[in-house]
């Protein structure tokens, strides 16, 4: 090797050296100012609920602010361009839901973002049980006397907290299973199909139990079943779908962590270590089981294949169900 070669490689070296050692400080200096965290729903639902416990307590232990911002509408696509086009700094995140990574792929036949290109895997934080639930009112106590009375209406109204959603798409993998012929009312989030179905303009819904609670509660809307594949400890005098009356129904309800493609591999490591500390208080755990939610935490290369597996599954039922946005 020449003298000029030698000079490059030596050169090299010592760059990727200061690049490497520039990129370590800028994680242990991190966070030197806020941090915000995109929520694709309005406040009130499960993703919401997320972002503001866990963001407090992150803040706490960061000493910087958390600030949650609500970008409902469009099936999250606002909510992720927003996040996608932000600099990779680890000072913006993407709280996302199935819906968002694994569902809208195959639903958006042009989206105008990629899951896996587009961002950078911090966690897996929670799994949220998905429940269907009805107007007290209506004469419906069962998934039983549901299909019946969907059959005995064809075009029954059923609504969601947005197109691509785990509840858009749960009721699309009830319908498929079932042959009830039912027709899609997209919110923009829990805030808007949970008061539709008390007052009555939809029929049913799927939605975490921390936007039904209140309204179970109250007496104005009736859990009939859950979307998990087994009885869920939380409520476990409520029947899954699958065994009552729709075999083989399971519907995912998971919410992670996302960061621009390109964060620094350093910042991320920090961030998911510091939310899955957050997740495993005791108290935080505790808060979350009383909402109806379990606490996950993972590292981003398990939240990634996660989403990979997710991305096959759903893009399968998609299909099959012949699910569309409109």
């Amino acid at each position: 090797m020449n003298a000029s070669k030698r000079f490059t490689v030596v050169l090299a070296a010592v760059l990727c050296g200061l690049i490497s050692i520039a990129s370590e400080c800028a994680a242990q200096g991190f966070p030197t100012r806020s941090i915000r965290f995109v929520v694709p729903y309005g406040a009130g639902g499960s993703p919401d609920v997320i972002a503001r416990v866990l963001g407090q307590r992150l803040g706490e232990n960061l000493g910087q602010q958390v600030v949650v911002d609500n970008r409902p509408g469009a099936g999250g696509i606002i909510a992720a361009e927003i996040v996608a086009k932000s600099p990779a700094d680890g000072y913006t995140l993407f709280i996302a839901d199935t819906g968002h990574v694994a569902i809208n792929p195959s639903l958006y036949p042009k989206l105008p973002y990629d899951p896996l290109r587009d961002f950078t895997p911090v966690t897996l934080a929670v799994s949220t049980p998905l429940f269907m639930a009805v107007n007290a009112a209506l004469p419906i106590g069962s998934v039983k006397q549901f299909i019946d009375y969907a059959k005995a209406k064809p075009g029954v109204l059923y609504g969601s907290s947005g197109n691509g959603s785990s509840h858009h798409l749960g009721m699309e993998l009830f319908r498929l299973l079932t042959g009830v012929n039912m027709a899609h009312v997209p919110y923009k989030g829990v805030a808007q199909s949970v008061p539709a179905v008390i007052t009555g303009d939809v029929a049913v819904i799927f939605a975490a139990l921390p936007s039904l609670a209140p309204h179970v509660k109250s007496g104005k809307i009736r859990l009939i079943a859950v979307g998990t594949a087994k009885r869920t400890p939380i409520m476990p005098d409520v029947p899954t779908i699958a065994e009552s009356g729709a075999p083989g129904f399971e519907i995912d309800a998971d919410i992670g962590f996302l960061a621009p493609t390109g964060t620094p591999r350093e910042i991320v490591t920090k961030l998911n270590a510091e939310i899955v500390r957050v997740l495993g208080s005791p108290d935080i755990t505790q808060r979350l089981a009383g909402l109806g939610i379990e606490t996950v935490g993972t590292s981003p290369e398990h939240y990634a294949d996660a989403i990979r597996a997710k991305i096959i599954k759903y893009g399968k039922l998609v299909k099959d169900s012949g699910a569309r946005v409109d």
